[in-house]
């Protein structure tokens, strides 16, 4: 069996060939080896010990049942589970979206087909596109528009009606056909798409739209919308028009003058007048810095940028507002004639780029500004209008801590006021997870707005946040917010002390680094240039400790089945194989198909 990493580097090496086709895929799925990878990458998901309509969880994996599904494969017998439709609420807390739950077992062949679809068209992806894609996030995209998009007149907001559940599936297979020439492959993509899903224990079926919860949905939508982002690439091409704008009025005939007084300068002998000239210069720099140095409004001058994070995109203009009218039904067309999707007449809208947009839940606006700053040869440069800039609202902030149900909002002399609350649901946690919960939430609100550019108004969503955390200990302990903060603070910092496995003690603080606005993306970098594939596994790695065949709780030397658990914490730590994942700190155990079945009967002590 050839190793993962050079079967998916071996197709990646053509991803960028438009014209390739890719044969023999489905053999790959034939590789043992690819299951493993599979499963180390997923393992660790929540959802995984969720179970399917079939009952399965990814408790009881085994070498078996990744031969079973490789036997299926082969035989071409097998047949994807319909997925088990859940509903969560949306973000405005009024609509619930619906969610799929698929069984593991075709978790674990659609990442196997993830990474094969990732090797073939990671490199043909377009640089516009970030949602959904290696060393790419929302980050990488709101950066790449506050680069790209300087000194645009236009937004247009874009939003395709329930994207995601309207991708037609004939459209989606024949753009597949077009690099990928292997039938078998295809139908097991298609299997996929047709599988369907319960609700309320009545089967439905899909006509469109990608495999509800599915892994393979993010790159199937990607692979959807290349086409898309293809499309306004050459519209861009044939939108643009001229080199550069012309220059202002003002700052043209200050320039003229600089210029000429400027070569005077260099064949003036005498020192006297060099230095009234020399005056003069800089009196005409100053003039020139006063004026605009190129017309806003330039009928010669046309550009379009572009930006997609999944279904949501941004497109800055240089133009019109008809050139933007005119741009949105010429892409409304092409979704509907192209690609039979709809837009959103609600959500895409046109907005001036004085006005905020929306994006990726940030307001993003085209700053005004006539101030001047000086170059390194000390010069005034107007360097601070035309720039693009991203904002946090408190309108975020506040719908996020209401969410939290961290504070309330009370009207005084016609004001708002904020007020911090406890959060008595969380009365019942031990001290320790009150104060991880308060620093993850924290952390997670900052660690997304830090490239704001007013990225320090977390600091208030983070004041409230600890007055809440304090109320919420004193509701926890029947003390008070002084008593609370006395007994608790070291050195100025509300700290929990606790045990650790080697029952040290050791301490967890409240968040105290800072809010101070990053300029690069958390976790993410732009990268246009696909990087070679490679897959994870070390020493200890899942697949190892199955493929050991001793059994990590009696030592019996047979096929092995790994033990998961959702939470460590869950553990009582009580019985031996507990005391074994707690030592460890695994959420796993590769135990015997004995020792397992005692586990789940509560009879291995």
């Amino acid at each position: 069996m050839r190793n993962p990493e050079k079967v998916l580097n071996s197709l990646a090496k053509h991803s960028g060939n438009s014209n390739y086709k890719f044969e023999r895929l489905y053999k790959v799925l034939f590789n043992e080896e690819m299951y493993y990878t599979a499963y180390q990458n997923i393992y660790h998901k929540v959802g995984n010990m969720t179970a399917g309509v079939d009952g399965k969880t990814i408790d009881g994996m085994s070498i078996h049942r990744i031969e079973q599904l490789i036997s299926t494969l082969r035989n071409e017998t097998y047949q994807p589970n319909p997925s088990r439709r859940e509903y969560i609420p949306k973000k405005n807390g009024k609509k619930k979206r619906p969610l799929g739950i698929p069984s593991f077992d075709d978790k674990l062949v659609q990442e196997v087909i993830r990474m094969i679809l990732e090797a073939i068209y990671e490199g043909s992806f377009e640089h516009t596109s970030h949602g959904f894609r290696p060393k790419r996030s929302c980050h990488t995209a709101l950066l790449g528009v506050q680069q790209s998009f300087t000194a645009v007149r236009w937004f247009i907001e874009g939003d395709i009606k329930g994207f995601f559940d309207n991708i037609n599936h004939e459209v989606l297979i024949g753009i597949l056909k077009e690099r990928i020439a292997d039938e078998r492959f295809i139908r097991l993509i298609r299997k996929f798409l047709n599988a369907g899903y319960v609700e309320d224990w009545v089967f439905r079926r899909t006509y469109s739209g990608t495999p509800q919860g599915g892994i393979i949905s993010p790159v199937l939508a990607n692979i959807y919308l290349d086409k898309f982002d293809k499309y306004v690439k050459e519209y861009i091409k044939s939108f643009n028009k001229g080199e550069t704008k012309r220059v202002t009025r003002g700052y043209g005939l200050n320039e003229q003058r600089r210029g000429r007084l400027a070569k005077k300068l260099s064949e003036e002998k005498d020192e006297q007048v060099k230095k009234q000239m020399i005056v003069k210069i800089k009196d005409l720099i100053k003039e020139r810095s006063k004026y605009p140095a190129y017309k806003k409004v330039d009928d010669g001058y046309k550009r379009m940028k572009y930006m997609r994070y999944a279904d949501d995109f941004l497109i800055g203009v240089i133009g019109s507002k008809e050139d933007c009218i005119k741009m949105k039904q010429d892409i409304k067309d092409y979704l509907n004639e192209k690609l039979k999707l709809e837009l959103s007449e609600e959500k895409t809208l046109i907005t001036n780029a004085k006005k905020p947009a929306k994006f990726l839940g940030y307001d993003i606006f085209v700053r005004q500004s006539n101030d001047t700053k000086r170059d390194k040869f000390g010069r005034p440069v107007r360097c601070f209008g035309d720039k693009i800039v991203l904002y946090v609202t408190a309108e975020v902030m506040r719908k996020k801590l209401t969410d939290y149900k961290a504070v309330t909002m009370e009207v005084q002399n016609g004001k708002e006021v904020w007020k911090p609350i406890p959060r008595y649901y969380m009365v019942n946690l031990d001290e320790l997870e009150i104060i991880q919960q308060y620093n993850s939430e924290i952390r997670g609100f900052y660690n997304y707005y830090s490239i704001a550019n007013n990225a320090s108004l977390v600091q208030s969503f983070s004041y409230i946040m600890e007055y809440s955390m304090y109320k919420s200990y004193a509701a926890k302990n029947n003390s008070s917010i002084a008593k609370e903060k006395t007994s608790k603070c070291i050195n100025g910092v509300f700290t929990i002390p606790y045990k650790n496995k080697d029952g040290k003690t050791v301490y967890r603080r409240f968040y105290k680094d800072g809010f101070k606005r990053k300029k690069i993306a958390c976790g993410a970098n732009v990268d246009n240039i696909p990087e070679t594939v490679t897959t994870t596994g070390g020493r200890n790695s899942l697949m190892k400790r199955l493929k050991a065949e001793i059994c990590e709780k009696c030592g019996a030397t047979e096929k092995l089945e790994m033990h998961h658990v959702r939470k460590l914490k869950d553990l009582k730590g009580k019985t031996e194989w507990e005391k074994i994942m707690v030592a460890r700190r695994r959420k796993t155990l590769a135990v015997c198909s004995k020792c397992h079945d005692k586990i789940h009967a509560g009879k291995l002590d």
